[in-house]
């Protein structure tokens, strides 16, 4: 670690989602959510693992900031539950869920962590998607007038935010290979909620503008990986091409320049465009951009994959994580230079960077130095991206503590803190103590 080192003003933090640390499913309140539907029907959750109590953040809350000052982080970012506000979504405000989080973000600043709130982490009342969802073109509206709610209840405190987290897992695992909540399978409702989601996104930048939040700032986090054909062969540079527009480009480009990717069009079979109205709405000028990596895409053709006849490979003899991503630091220098060339070189944080490992509790301590040369490896290729002149002011490891991690339950661990499932208890693990002593020494 001799040779890493922060800039004395470069933000290190640590993040979550709401549903996959908060537990409280029905406490207080709280409506069914998307994720609470998916997860209590059977067969869809490895061990049919529900979030219902996760990590119980929801009731040791207190608990997890102190560790937090302790570790010294500058910034927690989190998700705010869409239902624990509204419970159905709209109308009726539970006041309930505004004293959790307004807990929270008191507790937060009083330890000198600055909070960073997402407010959308995948988790949609369920009442919501009983009609359409994020197919539904009022979803945009509905998420304005929860948008507004939250700047006017936290504003006065919160001066960062992030519309929605990676609008791509939504759109793509959710409506169109049916992985992730709420597990459907339909082309057209999937191209509805790409355009309503950016839609969302939009009407949010729009209102935040207006709402008063003094030198607040708001951006979007999307998921991105750098994208290399498998092979040179022309069939699997086009699917590359095919791969990197839906994965990588589909959100940002709309974002920053009014349309979609030419590629999109080609996917599907037919022009897909922004009008100019739309344009006005989606093509809101943000404050920064989140960037969430955790490894590259190695793309080959594979023509049994509907419209987009590609499929991602790990490369024979790689290092992967415990989620069998491969371990490519050298891929996030890439992709902040790819930002910067293509996108304008806007304000980036690193919202979410980090590794899944097979960690045990072993008396009492948890040895993930594997994670540590993950973490290690990743700040240095992002440092040498700043130094070359990416806009890049901060970075958050994924994540704070392991939780529930989607359609695999409980069965990956990503945190620097390591959570007995059983007992609830905390356990900072030896990545947690490295992270403390570089922060220490910057």
């Amino acid at each position: 670690m001799a040779d890493l080192k922060l800039p004395k003003d470069f933000i290190f933090g640590a993040a979550t989602a709401a549903y996959q640390i908060e537990g409280a499913y029905n406490e207080d309140g709280k409506g069914e959510s998307i994720w609470d539907r998916f997860t209590h029907t059977s067969g869809k959750i490895i061990n049919n693992d529900t979030g219902d109590i996760a990590c119980d953040h929801y009731h040791r809350y207190q608990e997890d900031v102190e560790l937090m000052s302790e570790l010294k982080i500058d910034a927690y970012r989190f998700s705010i539950s869409w239902s624990r506000i509204l419970p159905e979504g709209k109308k009726d405000i539970n006041q309930k869920g505004i004293d959790f989080y307004n807990k929270l973000i008191d507790k937060l600043l009083s330890k000198n962590i600055i909070p960073f709130i997402t407010l959308y982490h995948w988790d949609l009342p369920q009442k919501l998607e009983d009609i359409g969802g994020w197919s539904n073109d009022d979803i945009s509206k509905y998420f304005a007038d929860y948008s507004e709610i939250c700047f006017r209840n936290f504003g006065d405190r919160v001066k960062y935010w992030i519309t929605l987290n990676e609008p791509f897992c939504t759109a793509i695992p959710g409506y169109f290979t049916g992985e992730h909540a709420p597990g459907l399978r339909d082309a057209q409702k999937t191209l509805s909620a790409v355009q309503n989601l950016l839609l969302a996104h939009g009407e949010s930048v729009s209102i935040f503008r207006s709402s008063g939040c003094k030198d607040g700032k708001i951006g979007i986090t999307l998921n991105f990986s750098p994208t290399k054909p498998l092979t040179n062969s022309e069939e699997d540079f086009a699917a590359t091409i095919r791969w990197n527009a839906i994965l990588n480009e589909l959100f940002i480009t709309p974002i920053i320049y009014g349309k979609y990717p030419r590629a999109i069009s080609d996917i599907f079979g037919f022009d897909i465009e922004i009008d100019s109205d739309l344009k006005k709405k989606i093509n809101q000028k943000i404050d920064f951009l989140g960037v969430n990596y955790y490894s590259r895409n190695i793309v080959k053709y594979n023509p049994r994959i509907p419209f987009i006849k590609a499929e991602v490979v790990v490369p024979e003899g790689a290092a992967v994580s415990d989620m069998g991503w491969e371990i490519y630091p050298e891929g996030i220098y890439d992709l902040l230079l790819w930002i910067k060339n293509y996108y304008g070189n806007p304000p980036i944080y690193i919202t979410e960077n980090g590794m899944a490992l097979k960690d045990e509790l072993i008396s009492g301590k948890v040895d993930d130095s594997a994670r540590i040369e993950y973490l290690e490896q990743h700040l240095k290729y992002a440092l040498k991206a700043k130094e070359e002149g990416t806009n890049l002011i901060g970075y958050f490891v994924w994540s704070l503590m392991d939780n529930f991690e989607w359609a695999y339950g409980y069965t990956k661990r990503f945190g620097i803190i390591y959570i007995d499932y059983v007992t609830l208890k905390r356990v900072p693990k030896k990545s947690y103590y490295w992270i403390k002593e570089l922060l220490a020494n910057r």
